[in-house]
């Protein structure tokens, strides 16, 4: 029998998708090829992954961003939650500019939607989101991809023996975890996997937190 997530561990998956880029939405879901099975730590190469030129993120950047424009903006974004949605305690973001999802966690109404990662109720921040994530700095797509994979095996080795690997598709990154996101099979909330997620927490690149 499967166990699902709560909607805070479910609106936490959406959010994830829709910070990383407009394909990662389209294609989680549809993870789990034979580049990507939950069996294979191996390392595999970015498809065009060329000093940096296909990124993580499905989508194009501005040509001059840098730290202090997408930390500018994400703060922004923090301002609009506080005021807008209602979220006065709303942490800052790090000083790289990524939000701390930790802090965030924290402020969330285990009742609600999951609002407090979509930009507030009705999304009324959403703009502000997806403005500061159009100035995140170019990821390296294969640094991303072995920090999340040895994340997941980290996590297996942790208890969590349904965490799946990550996959590698057109140069972008699918995030690893549910095997199928249509379908969770963990309880993202549980001591357990709390615990295992503490251990594996240094595995994972600044601004992946939350990514799977």
């Amino acid at each position: 029998m499967s166990i699902h997530t709560t909607p805070r561990g479910t609106a936490r998956l959406r959010i994830a998708a829709l910070v990383a880029a407009p394909v990662l939405a389209l294609s989680v879901a549809c993870q789990g090829g034979d580049d990507g099975a939950q069996g294979s730590d191996e390392v595999a190469s970015a498809p065009g992954d060329k000093g940096g030129e296909g990124g993580s993120r499905g989508e194009e950047k501005p040509a001059a961003t840098g730290k202090s424009a997408f930390f500018d903006a994400q703060m922004k974004y923090v301002r609009c939650m506080r005021a807008k949605a209602g979220l006065k305690d709303y942490p800052d973001p790090k000083l790289s500019g990524y939000l701390d999802w930790s802090k965030i966690d924290a402020l969330v109404d285990p009742k609600g939607k999951g609002e407090e990662y979509k930009g507030g109720k009705d999304g009324v921040c959403a703009p502000e989101l997806r403005a500061a994530m159009n100035l995140e700095p170019e990821r390296d797509a294969q640094k991303d991809y072995e920090s999340m994979l040895a994340h997941a095996k980290c996590m297996r080795e942790n208890g969590v023996s349904e965490f799946a690997n990550p996959t590698m598709s057109g140069g972008n990154v699918l995030p690893g975890g549910e095997a199928n996101p249509t379908d969770p099979s963990m309880d993202r909330d549980s001591p357990a996997y709390k615990k295992a997620r503490e251990a594996c927490a240094d595995k994972l690149l600044e601004g992946l937190d939350g990514m799977q």
